[in-house]
């Protein structure tokens, strides 16, 4: 009988990790040996210039800079979602896995959602709303009792 693999992903905006399962009893291990890390820097590097500036709508003759259309720090979130996305879609693909946890804050858990091609959202078991990027590996198993018996 062939084992089958589950991969849970831990995931937030700016950092994710891979760890894997072998089956019921059997906790969690190391995943692939890939670091996952996304820009978490003030905005002040993030962005190079100062907001532009623009006269009053209402014609008064009055100044204000203006907003960007989008958050950097969002942007930056969004694209880091984007490669991890295309790292299990690639891996989906390759048959690395045949399951998928993914365990990720509510915006992370979205964006993801949108960015994972058909092929890795197939192999989607089960969702976890939480941020367990700090939990050590070997207390992991405690907190995924809801959505896997490891």
């Amino acid at each position: 009988m062939k084992r089958i693999t589950t991969w849970i992903l831990i995931a937030d905006g700016a950092r994710a990790r891979i760890v894997l399962n072998d089956g019921p009893g059997r906790g969690v291990k190391p995943g692939p040996d890939k670091e996952f890390e996304g820009v978490n820097a003030p905005t002040h590097e993030i962005v190079s210039d100062r907001p532009g500036r623009t006269f009053d709508s209402s014609g008064l003759g009055g100044r204000h800079s203006m907003e960007p259309r989008t958050d950097p720090h969002e942007h930056e979130q969004r694209a880091f979602h984007h490669r991890l996305a295309a790292y299990l879609d690639d891996a989906a693909k390759r048959g690395e896995f045949d399951r998928l946890v993914v365990v990720a804050p509510p915006k992370a858990l979205g964006n993801l959602r949108t960015e994972l091609t058909a092929a890795a959202r197939a192999k989607i078991v089960g969702e976890l709303n939480k941020d367990l990027t700090h939990v050590p590996i070997h207390d992991l198993a405690a907190h995924l009792g809801a959505v896997l018996p490891v």
